[in-house]
């Protein structure tokens, strides 16, 4: 046996983080002396301890470890599960992390090149367009922001799956519209819908009217600089909003390849004040 300053120094972890992990349940000592109160840890146990630095080296929680660690036993076809779906995650945190270190290259660029550091709006277009009525067969839920990738598929499947169903046309593209007034914890008001031509259970009216429309290509990360653009826009040209903000979808997002081959339409309903 090993007291638990030996395990400690053989692991480089702190018997203080030793004693929390045997408070969490994630590894106990082998033993502990009644008289003294004093931890003791066996050999085999420094495999344990191996497996779950090797796990904290991956990103994985303490809560994670604890399943992937049955009775002191490893799991192998459970840890294979949990170790491939950490690479998953890892590789989109990847991404994620090069999409912004390429936005930051671009942005030291402009500012050193004497561009401001929000010169990217400049870019971004906008035009004063009549949108025309359409018939809309859609399903309005709350979504968290995480979730919309998610729901996007959910709900579109269930709306697509209908349509072929009941034999309808499809008129124009997909898209989302916003009906939240603001940002809520509780995830945004979101209506998912294809316009189709027929009237059926389900389907709705819907005449945006004079909108505002900015086309963009690439990233749904643009969408907020997108909307700060058009409000922007309507203020200096005496415009208000009238009605939920919406997204037409020209590329389908399970379809590309990649994010720069997405194509977003964005329309910012609005009158004149």
């Amino acid at each position: 046996m090993l007291s638990i300053g030996e395990f400690s120094k053989i692991c480089k972890v702190s018997t203080k983080t030793l004693r929390y992990y045997a408070e969490i349940g994630l590894i106990l000592p082998g033993e502990i002396n009644p008289e003294n109160g004093y931890r003791y840890y066996s050999i085999a146990q420094l495999e344990t301890m191996l497996l779950i630095i090797r796990l904290k080296s991956y990103n994985f929680t303490l809560e994670e470890i604890k399943q992937v660690i049955e009775s002191g036993e490893l799991n192998e076809e459970k840890l294979y599960v949990a170790l491939t779906c950490k690479r998953k995650d890892m590789k989109k945190q990847l991404h994620e992390q090069e999409k912004s270190l390429y936005q930051l290259e671009c942005d030291i660029s402009n500012l050193k090149s004497g561009k401001p550091f929000l010169s990217y709006l400049d870019d971004i277009d906008v035009e004063l367009v009549e949108v025309p009525m359409m018939c809309l067969l859609s399903v309005r839920k709350m979504v968290q922001a995480d979730n919309f990738a998610d729901e996007y598929s959910v709900c579109f499947g269930e709306l697509l799956g209908r349509v072929r169903k009941e034999n309808l046309t499809i008129d124009k593209l997909p898209m989302v519209l916003f009906h939240s007034n603001e940002f809520s914890p509780f995830g945004l008001d979101t209506e998912f819908a294809v316009p189709v031509r027929e009237y059926v259970t389900g389907t709705r009216d819907f005449k945006a009217g004079l909108c505002l429309k900015t086309v963009i290509k690439g990233s749904y990360s643009i969408l907020s600089s997108v909307y700060a653009k058009q409000t922007k826009w309507a203020e200096q040209k005496g415009y208000g909003c009238t009605g939920a903000l919406f997204e037409v979808y020209v590329t389908d997002p399970s379809q590309v390849t990649g994010e720069d081959e997405l194509i977003t339409e964005v329309y910012y309903p609005v009158r004149k004040i």
